[in-house]
């Protein structure tokens, strides 16, 4: 399978906080988020980098065999950092408490730098609307793994993003 395609800008790497669109897939498009007890386990490794003031995570969600994230990095991280914390975080608690064995993430991710409220917006709305699209509920908030639906710990909307 073919690594995706990426962005990034070289200027952008280390620059102030920046938001990104981050889309990421199971290796070989297996199905491997598709139960719950999985699915809870890639939530609690964000949630637990988020608390840890790693990046700030605005909007998720958790695929059978992908994931989208919009989140920000501030100046002392990169993107490239944030989500290798994420994958090898979950193939590490993964293989701990599920028994899930490596590989378990395609080679490299897709992201596109969010810099105003209307991309934002868009994603966000993409986010949401992806279980939908893909017949596993019919209302954005029914699905369990996005934060679509209420009682996960979000951070706001960047406030540095352009018109």
């Amino acid at each position: 399978m073919a690594v995706p395609s990426r962005n990034a800008n070289e200027e952008n790497v280390l620059a102030n906080e920046r938001t990104f669109f981050i889309t990421s897939s199971i290796e070989g498009r297996r199905a491997l988020l598709q139960t719950q007890r999985s699915a809870i386990l890639f939530i609690e490794v964000l949630s637990e980098y988020r608390s840890q003031g790693k990046f700030l995570l605005h909007e998720f969600v958790v695929m059978p065999d992908h994931f989208h994230l919009l989140l920000t990095v501030d100046s002392e991280s990169s993107i490239e950092g944030a989500v290798q914390l994420i994958k090898g975080g979950f193939a590490f608690q993964a293989g701990r408490k599920i028994g899930l064995r490596a590989p378990i993430w395609q080679k490299g991710f897709s992201d596109a730098r969010v810099s105003t409220v209307s991309g934002y917006d868009a994603r966000r709305k993409y986010i949401h609307e992806n279980p939908v699209t893909r017949g596993l509920c019919s209302a954005p908030h029914e699905f369990p793994f996005s934060s679509a639906r209420s009682g996960f710990q979000l951070d706001p909307r960047p406030k540095g993003l352009s018109g």
